[in-house]
């Protein structure tokens, strides 16, 4: 079973949460846990999409306490490592799938692709080297349906699911 984390900010803008909604949406309908930030947001957009496809998420939460956690999350798990709980989500994961952009979702973007994690993009961070040319390694989606898609082909071919 795949696990695909949705990362973004906190604050989003309706597009970005009607994006992310979809993102959890189409994941979970494909069977997929979907893993993320656990709080408002994009992370709340994904869990309430996710729920609603009857599917599995879960919520690597930043503080000590479920306190202000997405009430869609299947599991919410505390650990009260502050923004370090970043790299738990992104190394449980297969591929990242970023709606938006926010300082945070930019360190899960470089944390994710450090770790060889792949990572499809939706709006937000696009990232850039000295002479102005797309840095290699995030992949730009149009929309979720694609972003999914992207993700999941992703996994793929960097973690072959065995039986």
């Amino acid at each position: 079973m795949w696990q695909v984390a949705v990362c973004g900010p906190g604050e989003c803008t309706p597009q970005e949460a009607e994006a992310a909604r979809d993102v959890g949406r189409l994941l979970a309908g494909r069977g997929v846990v979907v893993l993320c930030g656990g709080y408002g947001g994009v992370m709340a957009a994904a869990a309430a999409g996710a729920r609603e496809a009857g599917g599995v998420v879960v919520g690597v939460l930043s503080g000590r306490d479920r306190a202000g956690a997405s009430s869609d999350l299947t599991v919410a798990l505390p650990t009260g490592l502050g923004e370090a709980r970043n790299v738990l989500i992104v190394r449980a994961a297969d591929a990242v799938v970023v709606v938006g952009g926010s300082w945070g979702t930019l360190s899960e973007l470089a944390l994710a692709r450090r770790g060889g994690t792949p990572v499809i993009t939706l709006g937000g961070w696009r990232i850039l080297d000295a002479e102005g040319r797309p840095v290699p390694g995030p992949v730009a989606a149009a929309g979720p349906a694609e972003a999914v898609r992207l993700a999941l082909a992703a996994a793929e071919r960097a973690r072959p699911l065995r039986p």
